[in-house]
């Protein structure tokens, strides 16, 4: 019996194929959205976990509450200090510290300026790895920054292209940074994050002339001593610091992270942006069912004399119902099966573009055999749900009405 109903539905569906095809659109459109969307947020998720475990579980980051690490964009804003980095280092359980800061600067190269992000970092072998480790900056060709160094950058991958001063920028060539020529000594590797592979560094003592920061810094990385509780650590850190800056406990104008609790907000930022995209992708499938729901009605009034016809000869209730859900219900299947396939080609699209415009590392799509399969049921449910209605207007029809119907 149920077989017959499944192949009554399939007839069904196959006579009045162009209304069929109108139907299963909402439903691809939203199942593909949620496919698409939670694929490609959990693999930015699994990424960006990725990068923030492969820092370890050491390091603190210290930076004033609510700033960037920007110095100089507010004559009244908090900044950590230079004296700030030597309280860091002094304190008990901390075996290395770095202070970095950055801002926005003119790159003058080949008569053409543009503005990107310029750093400042110490020239101190121990310092700089932790730092590079910390940013995840590599260095592909020529040098690092040494000590001495004055007029010497390092800079981002992408100035090799010539595509931001129309001629590629190399090794040995000279780019002017406020007014000031600087040789280039050092090509970092691709990061696949476009502010770091534009960015230019230079020795912290030299950025701090040139832009007048006053011993102000973005940020300092410190690392913990082996055995040591980085929380434990950060705690130190944090009275030294209120004592330092005469501060109340609780009205501390700093903060300080582990790559976890950075991890962690990240994740909580977009798994709120995933909320709200599946949403959207929710009114798509709400659409869908919508018109599922139609069409089944639809077909109730074409078929209202084999309705009644079916039910002139012993057809019950209950097979009349179970028909049209079975009918409802395909159109659910069938979309979701469509949809998902088209959600994870646009998945792996997107991963496609990633991985040539930022790398590999930056986005890695996962397809989850649960997120399909649980996908689909959900679609045959919307679908038999959107048909549950019009099936019941259908099991109700008394077999005379049926009949005598034109």
């Amino acid at each position: 019996m149920l077989k017959d109903f499944f192949k009554l539905s399939l007839q069904e569906i196959r006579h009045r194929r162009m209304r069929s095809y109108l139907t299963l659109t909402g439903i691809i459109i939203g199942i593909a959205a949620v496919v698409s969307l939670i694929s490609l947020g959990q693999g930015l998720q699994n990424a960006i976990a990725g990068q923030f475990a492969s820092l370890g579980n050491d390091k603190l980051f210290i930076s004033a509450k609510g700033n960037s690490f920007n110095p100089g964009l507010s004559i009244d804003a908090v900044w950590i200090m230079d004296k700030d980095l030597e309280i860091v280092r002094r304190t008990s359980g901390v075996t290395l510290a770095t202070g970095f800061v950055t801002t926005t600067a003119a790159i003058e190269y080949n008569d053409q300026a543009r503005y990107f992000m310029v750093y400042g970092e110490s020239t101190d072998p121990d310092e700089r790895a932790l730092l590079g480790e910390s940013n995840n900056y590599k260095l592909a060709s020529g040098r690092v920054l040494d000590k001495g160094d004055t007029h010497k950058v390092t800079i981002g991958s992408a100035y090799q292209d010539e595509t931001l001063f129309g001629k590629s920028i190399g090794l040995g060539n000279t780019i002017i940074v406020k007014g000031i020529q600087f040789k280039v000594v050092g090509i970092m590797e691709k990061t696949g994050s476009p502010p770091d592979d534009q960015a230019v560094g230079m020795p912290i003592d030299t950025y701090e002339e040139l832009f007048e920061t006053n011993g102000a810094l973005g940020m300092i990385v410190a690392q913990t001593q082996v055995g040591e509780d980085p929380v434990e650590v950060a705690s130190e850190i944090t009275t030294a610091l209120r004592h330092s800056r005469n501060l109340k406990e609780g009205n501390e104008d700093f903060t300080i992270q582990t790559p976890q609790e950075m991890a962690a907000i990240f994740s909580s930022i977009l798994d709120i942006v995933q909320i709200v995209l599946l949403g959207i992708a929710g009114i798509s499938l709400l659409v869908g069912g919508v018109n599922v729901m139609n069409t089944m009605y639809t077909s109730v009034l074409e078929r209202t004399r084999t309705i009644g016809l079916m039910k002139a000869v012993g057809a019950q209730k209950h097979h009349i119902l179970t028909l049209f859900l079975i009918e409802s219900g395909i159109y659910g299947l069938v979309g979701g099966i469509i949809g998902v396939g088209i959600g994870v080609g646009i998945a792996k699209l997107v991963e496609l573009v990633f991985i040539l415009v930022t790398g590999p590392s930056f986005l890695s799509v996962e397809i989850s055999w649960v997120l399909i399969f649980g996908t689909l049921l959900f679609s045959f449910v919307v679908g038999c749900i959107s048909g549950v209605a019009p099936a019941l207007r259908a099991a109700k029809l008394h077999p005379v009405d049926g009949l005598r119907y034109e």
